[in-house]
């Protein structure tokens, strides 16, 4: 809570906008990831009263395949399928859609989506070897449009489909596309310096490389592009 603005800034942990086996802030790295694809109010009754809403999910949806649950995670009678990770992402997005349909103040909350965020995992991306990571690296890639393999088009497509039909519907969400701007920057990640949740091993700690977080963003950096960009959307939408 700023006093000066009367203005608070909160963020909100759901990863995969419904809920899910992963919602806990603290306790969320689980191997086999559950989503109860029908059910967000859990998280969405936190969101109804703001006046801004940024959405994004992207990097939970990586996996080849999620597990679909119907029925809540307690019940005997929970219907479980695993799906592949396009057509679960389209049906949490239509959750989260049908509830911004029902919920949201047209004339008072504007609705924001980040696009997908990249990740500089295979060196082999940039001409590196196939082993090389983005440990060490210090210069963006030069490269005009260069799209790494692991940011997949076919995910934007289906948040911006989803968008579109929302607009149908009377409601506008703004895309904010952070994407072919960060896929450039291999050079941006926190490398070896960040917070680990799991103590680093001894072998870790010899081979730098073999733990470097090519997925996550360093502070200050790309992220604060990714705020301007947002800075210039609710001044150019209010």
């Amino acid at each position: 809570m700023t006093k000066e603005y009367n203005a608070s800034i909160g963020f909100y942990w759901a990863p995969l906008l419904v809920e899910s086996n992963c919602d806990d802030p603290l306790n969320h790295r689980v191997q086999n990831r559950i989503a109860r694809i029908q059910t967000i109010e859990k998280h969405a009754k936190h969101w109804t009263d703001a006046d801004i809403l940024i959405f994004d999910s992207y990097a939970w949806w990586l996996e080849n395949t999620m597990t679909l649950l119907w029925e809540s995670f307690n019940s005997s009678e929970g219907i479980y399928k695993e799906v592949g990770k396009l057509r679960g992402y389209e049906m949490a997005l239509k959750t989260w859609s049908d509830w911004l349909d029902i919920h949201v103040n047209r004339t008072k909350t504007q609705l924001f989506f980040m696009s997908l965020s990249p990740s500089h995992f295979l060196g082999a991306d940039w001409g590196m070897a196939s082993d090389q990571n983005c440990y060490n690296e210090t210069e963006p890639i030069s490269k005009d449009g260069y799209w790494g393999s692991m940011s997949d088009h076919r995910m934007m497509q289906i948040v911006e489909a989803t968008i579109d039909e929302l607009r149908t519907r009377g409601l506008a969400v703004q895309i904010i596309n952070i994407t072919q701007p960060s896929e450039y920057r291999k050079d941006a990640h926190p490398s070896i310096y960040r917070r680990s949740p799991v103590p680093l091993t001894e072998e870790q700690l010899s081979n730098p490389q073999s733990y470097s977080d090519c997925l996550h963003w360093c502070l200050p950096g790309v992220p604060d592009v990714w705020n301007e960009l947002l800075y210039a959307y609710l001044f150019n939408y209010s």
